[in-house]
């Protein structure tokens, strides 16, 4: 008997819409969502959670071993602008920035992260994107020059 590959691979992406007017209204959001929760199951991915706000947006998938986060996630972002601006059929044209956070979730943290992005609407009540991304850039270790973060709308 051969030995299997056996993975449980998690991980929390962020990325966020360019522009200042941010086209992600209250009357699309759900749809883009759902588009974006059948983006990931066609690359036989797992959504776990999907929710943001209308300058952001977070994603907890699970992944198989064989997918590059990085192309995922260009996936996503380039399917769903398209789905973005057929829905909303305006002269302004939706896209997203450049580059997204990606950071790993253990299977014994699945429950928080799940939570959390959940709960987006009530964590953004009180504190802004900006803030946000850089506190989970700096819990999670990672160094960054703040020239190459989002372009952030909020201030």
């Amino acid at each position: 008997m051969k030995p299997n590959t056996f993975t449980k691979l998690y991980v929390h992406c962020i990325f966020t819409p360019k522009g200042r007017s941010s086209l992600l209204t209250d009357s699309i959001i759900i749809k883009v969502h759902k588009y974006i929760y059948g983006i990931i199951n066609e690359k036989k991915c797992y959504p776990v959670a999907i929710n943001g706000t209308k300058d952001h947006i977070h994603l907890l998938i699970g992944f198989p071993p064989t997918i590059a986060i990085s192309d995922l996630i260009r996936d996503i972002k380039r399917s769903s602008a398209l789905f973005i601006n057929e829905q909303i059929k305006s002269y302004l044209r939706f896209s997203w920035q450049e580059g997204f956070g990606g950071f790993t979730v253990g299977y014994k943290e699945l429950d928080h992260v799940y939570k959390y992005i959940v709960n987006q609407e009530i964590h953004h009540s009180t504190t802004r994107f900006k803030d946000e991304y850089i506190k989970i850039l700096n819990d999670e270790g990672i160094k960054f020059n703040s020239e190459y973060l989002f372009e952030f709308y909020e201030d």
